[in-house]
C-alpha cells in the first residue's frame, strides 16, 4: 500500500494507519468480539444478552476499554450497587468486560498500543470484582489428588468406629461418598428423599435429583443420576443400618428438621 508506514510495538510489526476515532475502532472490536462468540458455540439468546450488557458497560464506563481504569470500574459497580442491582448482575456486568477486555489483550494490543499510546491492562481486580468473576482461569487451588481423597475418606470411615455417637459420623461418610461420587451439589444431595433412591433403575441404579440447580431464575431441574462406583451398596448399607435412627425425617440424609427436607446447618456444612 502506497505510502504505508510500519512500527514495530512488541515485537509484533503493525500498520501505523489504524482508526483514529477510539470510539469507532472500539464498535469494530466489540463486534470482532461477537463474532468469537459464535464461533465458540455459544447460543444466540446468550450471545445477545451478552453484547447487550458489553454495551450498556461501555456506554457507562464512558470512555475505551483500553483508557478505563479500576477507579473507573470501582465508580460503575458502586452505582449499581447503589441503584439496588443484585450481586448477580454486577458480577455479570463484570464477567463480560473482562472477557472483551482478554480479547482487546490478545487479538488487539498491538494496534492499540500504536494507535493510542496504550499498553493494555485489565481494570477488573481483586478489589472491585465479586467472587466468580473470571475469564475462565483455573482456580486457585488446584484440586485434590486422588491420593488426597482416598486419605480424606479413609479418615471419615475410620471415624465411624470412635466418633461418641454413630449414627451422625456414619451418615457424614454417606453424604460425602454421595457428593464424590454422583456428583451432586451440596443442598442436592441433603434434599434427596428416600423414595429417591432407586435401586432398580440401571445396571447400578439412580438417584432422583428432584431439585437440581436451575439457570437464572428457572427453578429447579430434576435429572437422574447413575450411583457408579459402588455408591449403591454404599446407600443400601446407610439406608439398612444407618437411616433408621433418624426416624420422623423424610429426606435421606437426615440432615433437616423433622419432617421436612429444607437444607439445615450441621455438621457436615452442608446446608446454606
Amino acid at each position: 500500500m502506497a505510502g504505508a508506514r510500519f512500527r514495530v510495538i512488541t515485537g509484533q510489526v503493525v500498520p501505523a494507519e489504524v482508526p483514529a476515532d477510539p470510539l469507532l475502532f472500539q464498535a469494530e472490536c466489540v463486534e470482532a468480539f461477537v463474532v468469537s462468540w459464535t464461533a465458540r458455540g455459544f447460543a444466540a439468546t446468550t450471545i445477545g444478552n451478552d453484547a447487550g450488557l458489553l454495551e450498556r458497560m461501555l456506554a457507562v464506563l464512558g470512555r475505551p476499554a483500553w483508557e478505563v481504569t479500576p477507579g473507573d470500574v470501582d465508580r460503575v459497580v458502586g452505582g449499581l450497587a447503589a441503584a439496588g442491582r443484585a450481586a448477580s448482575t454486577r458480577r455479570n456486568y463484570l464477567q463480560v468486560f473482562r472477557g472483551f477486555h482478554r480479547f482487546l489483550e490478545a487479538r488487539k494490543a498491538a494496534e492499540i498500543e500504536a494507535a493510542f499510546g496504550v499498553w493494555l491492562t485489565c481494570p477488573v481486580d481483586e478489589f472491585n470484582s465479586a467472587r466468580h468473576v473470571s475469564d475462565d482461569s483455573p482456580a486457585q487451588d488446584p484440586p485434590p489428588s486422588p491420593e488426597r481423597v482416598a486419605e480424606f475418606f479413609a479418615f471419615l470411615k475410620a471415624r465411624i468406629a470412635t466418633a461418641r455417637k454413630y449414627a451422625p459420623a456414619a451418615r457424614d461418610y454417606a453424604l460425602f461418598r454421595t457428593l464424590y461420587h454422583a456428583g451432586t451439589r451440596c443442598e442436592e444431595a441433603v434434599l434427596l428423599n428416600i423414595a429417591d433412591v432407586h435401586f432398580g433403575r440401571g445396571p447400578f441404579g439412580k438417584l432422583h435429583v428432584r431439585f437440581g440447580k436451575g439457570a437464572r431464575t428457572s427453578g429447579p431441574r430434576p435429572r437422574w443420576v447413575p450411583m457408579l462406583d459402588g455408591l449403591d451398596v454404599l446407600l443400601r448399607w446407610f439406608l439398612d443400618d444407618v437411616r433408621g435412627r433418624f426416624p420422623g425425617q423424610p429426606c435421606c440424609s437426615a440432615t433437616s428438621p423433622a419432617g421436612s427436607c429444607r437444607p439445615a446447618r450441621s455438621a457436615t456444612g452442608c446446608g446454606t
